[in-house]
């Protein structure tokens, strides 16, 4: 950065700041400086909550993220705003940063304090009675509406198409119907076996930003062993989610073949996991200060040896569906959502990538091990489509197996280190009025998790942001001008999370 402005206060991935340093500016101060630094410095919005600040007040956190700019690490740019009692208003951001659009409708339902005239400011979690669809008029419009209870397993979620014969014009998604206030649960009583079960998929993910936060806040060390067990167990997640999700693209163009390859793939992935830990989904593995489970040479060769096997059957079934005519009318110009869009919407993880929008927190935010272990950012060029989110999938895929190999080779250097510090409970003064960001790259994107503590070093709020919260609505603009038919495998190919989103 060739800039500085006293007004932000700026913190590395995992840095533990006091609380007392970050600035309170004037609301209309803060919109004015997001705005310049957003639109003309390129940065994006991170985390934008509100906190009671007591007496009525409530005090307003802006987190914007400066990713990895000209090879040196990101930071994010931290600083806030203190609405008194009786304020219940202030000029909406979203109009002129879009991106800012479901942060916006977030802090207004927590906390009723209204940005106005922003542009869609309609319930984002509470939305179970009277919810104001879009509507559109005319003869050759109509309704489709799906959910929120749905066959199968999966979560409640609401979809309302609006259509003219088959095709989409629009499509308005309502999340939120369970309520479960984990956050809530988080400053109750904070475990990693309670944010293991944010969202089921991304067991590691989670687990890992939970346990690097709090192992900031409280100076907890972690062995060299421990951390590298820990990466390669978020690349050992990465590897079978993303198999599974080419399976379900591959049954959902009828692709059967496809669909059987990838599900019986991406048990082995998930069956090693089960060997190491106890788990398919790891859970149990993490802990704070290290791990639960070391991996001994003999698993760790059947691991490279399973991953051998891996590698060799994804990759011959993705050059022969690519190969595939048929396939491809399927994958190709279905569900395209531009790079301009993309930035514009917020879109982070793996469905930004697929964009061109080159944002990865491994990359962007590292830790010391991304570097030694000479890992490089994939640069996708993606248009966008079904058919860029399947193929970088594949090459997730593949840098995750090549990564895991490189975590097994530096292991021998550090087999008589433990893989926990056996750390005791510390005294409180190592969290007193503490601040800190955890990013962790989880297979969809980035997950944020920030702790705020009190002048006793007690929790007060812990806050969420799943890669779903920024991408749902880029599934919406995705299916337009395609298909009712295609919405399924549109959603396939973002695959986000109802549980991640309804915190």
């Amino acid at each position: 950065m060739n800039w500085d402005n006293t007004n932000w206060l700026r913190v590395k991935n995992c840095e533990k700041v006091n609380l007392n340093d970050i600035q309170a500016l004037d609301i209309d101060d803060l919109r004015c400086e997001i705005i310049s630094m957003c639109n003309v410095k390129g940065l994006r919005p991170v985390g934008f909550f509100g906190k009671d600040w007591g007496m009525g007040q409530v005090k307003l956190f802006v987190i914007l993220g400066d990713d990895n700019k000209n090879n040196s690490d990101g930071e994010f740019y931290v600083t806030s705003s203190l609405f008194k009692a009786g304020i219940k208003s202030y000029e909406c951001i979203t109009n002129e940063v879009p991106s800012f659009y479901n942060f916006e409708r977030e802090f207004f339902e927590e906390f009723k304090i209204k940005p106005l005239n922003h542009p869609w400011l309609k319930p984002l979690r509470q939305n179970q009675k009277d919810y104001p669809f879009f509507k559109m008029e005319g003869e050759d419009i109509h309704e489709v509406a799906v959910g929120p209870i749905h066959a199968g397993i999966i979560e409640p979620g609401h979809f309302r198409f609006m259509c003219n014969g088959e095709n989409v014009y629009h499509l308005e998604i309502a999340l939120g119907y369970q309520h479960k206030g984990v956050e809530k649960l988080m400053v109750k009583a904070p475990s990693n076996q309670l944010i293991e079960s944010v969202a089921g998929d991304s067991v590691i993910a989670y687990s890992l930003a939970y346990s690097n936060l709090m192992e900031s806040m409280k100076g907890i060390s972690v062995s060299n062993k421990a951390q590298l067990i820990r990466l390669l167990a978020l690349e050992m997640e990465r590897a079978a989610i993303h198999i599974g999700d080419l399976g379900a693209i591959s049954g959902d163009i009828a692709y059967l073949m496809g669909a059987s390859v990838f599900g019986a793939t991406r048990t082995l992935v998930i069956n090693t996991m089960l060997e190491f830990s106890g788990s398919r989904f790891g859970r149990g593995l993490i802990t704070l200060g290290g791990v639960n489970f070391d991996i001994d040479e003999a698993k760790a060769q059947r691991a490279l040896n399973t991953l051998d096997k891996v590698e060799i059957d994804v990759s011959r079934m993705v050059k022969t569906m690519l190969k595939n005519s048929t396939v491809m009318s399927r994958l190709e110009k279905t569900g395209t959502i531009s790079k301009e869009r993309a930035q514009e919407s917020g879109l982070v993880g793996m469905a930004a990538r697929a964009s061109g929008v080159n944002l990865d927190t491994r990359f962007d935010y590292p830790n010391k091990w991304i570097k030694e272990l000479g890992l490089k950012k994939c640069n996708f060029e993606g248009t966008g489509d079904v058919n860029s989110r399947f193929r970088l999938r594949y090459e997730e895929i593949i840098q995750s197996i090549s990564t895991i190999r490189k975590i097994f080779e530096k292991l021998k250097s550090f087999k008589n280190e433990p893989v926990n510090s056996g750390y005791e409970v510390l005294n409180k003064e190592n969290s007193k009025d503490a601040f800190i960001i955890s990013a962790t790259e989880g297979w969809r994107g980035e997950i944020i998790h920030i702790a705020l503590s009190d002048n006793k070093g007690n929790l007060t709020r812990y806050k969420i942001k799943d890669p779903s919260f920024n991408n749902w609505y880029g599934l919406a603009l995705a299916v337009r001008n395609n298909g009712v038919s295609d919405f399924p495998l549109c959603n396939k190919s973002f695959n986000l999370s109802y549980s991640g989103f309804d915190l």
